[in-house]
Order: structure tokens, then sequence, then C-alpha cells
């Protein structure tokens, strides 16, 4: 019974994450700490899932796979900055999305429910699509201020045409995502 610390996501193409990285990059030099995410772990959380095992997994693939049947591709867009504040500093800085947020959010609802039979709680708080850029970030200026600074790059669209199952370990003192599974959109 093997255990990992699991979720399912939508990765982005190399080309969209190396334009997340150029953005990420600008507003470093306005930061006097923080903790920035590495390039390779750019991407959007649909449904953590904490520890699974080998048998939660297996219902999971089936559970997945027959519900990405009924699901059609859709097209999202990166266009804003935001932030979930903390005590002293910026809790989650992140990158917004636009485009097929109906459909994206009912992507996500879709997931929870299909999950919880198998024992996996549905998530409490309303999902807030977002791509974190960097975590417990201490800004020399004004939030606000340095957003408006900041040029942001032009993002093609994204077009979500299936979804991962992540395996998120620590691999010398480095978080790394690994694609577990793949989950096709008819």
């Amino acid at each position: 019974m093997i255990i990992i610390r699991a979720f399912i996501g939508i990765d982005f193409p190399d080309d969209i994450k190396s334009r997340i990285l150029e953005y990420q990059q600008s507003l470093r030099k306005y930061a006097s700490k923080g903790r920035w995410k590495y390039v390779d772990n750019f991407h959007l959380t649909l449904k953590f899932l904490d520890e699974i095992n080998t048998s939660q997994k297996e219902k999971l693939d089936e559970a997945m796979k027959t519900m990405v049947h009924n699901i059609k591709p859709f097209s999202l867009s990166i266009s804003d900055l935001g932030i979930f504040k903390g005590k002293k500093d910026i809790r989650v800085l992140w990158l917004g999305l636009s485009g097929d947020i109906p459909n994206l959010k009912a992507l996500q609802k879709i997931i929870d429910d299909m999950l919880e039979p198998i024992g996996f709680q549905p998530e409490k708080r309303s999902y807030t699509p977002h791509i974190t850029i960097g975590q417990d970030i201490l800004f020399k200026w004004d939030f606000d201020k340095i957003k408006s600074e900041v040029i942001k790059p032009d993002f093609s669209p994204i077009k979500v045409e299936n979804i991962y199952l992540f395996k998120s370990e620590q691999i010398q003192n480095k978080r790394v995502y690994t694609k577990v599974s793949e989950y096709k959109f008819s």
C-alpha cells in the first residue's frame, strides 16, 4: 500500500510556463523576501487530495476516466495578478484566469462530487482558480503600485484538453510535481 501526496490539476505547455516565469522574474526584484515557485511546478489545481494509497488511486483513476468522457475541451487565458493576504506578508501571489471559467468551475465541482463517494471530502471554500507563482512574499512597496509598474506579458490562450493526477514530493529541499495519471477529455 504505497502512499503518495497528490492533487488533480491542469498542466500548461512549456511556452506558457516560460512566459509565467518571465512575469514572475519581473516581480521578484520588488520583493525583499519570498518563496518563488519553480517553473516546472506552474499548474492549476482542481482538487487537492492530500495523501492517497494504491487502492484509492485505482478507484480515483476509474472515476476520473469515466467522468472525462463527458467533458469537452475549453480555453483559458491568464488575465490578472492577485494575492491572498497573510498576517504580515502576502501568503500567496497568483495569476488569475479568464476565458471559459464557467466550464472550469463546473469541472472542479464534478470532480469534487465524483470523488466524495470514494473518500475525498468536497472543498468547503469557494473555488478561486489561480496559478501560484510565489508564497510568503514581502514586497518593498504597496502591491497595487507594483502591479501597475510591471508590464504583464501577452499570454496566448490555453486549450484545456486533459487533466492530470500529480504526485507532490520533496526532493533535495525542492517541491517536485510529477504527472502520475492523465485523463483526456472526449
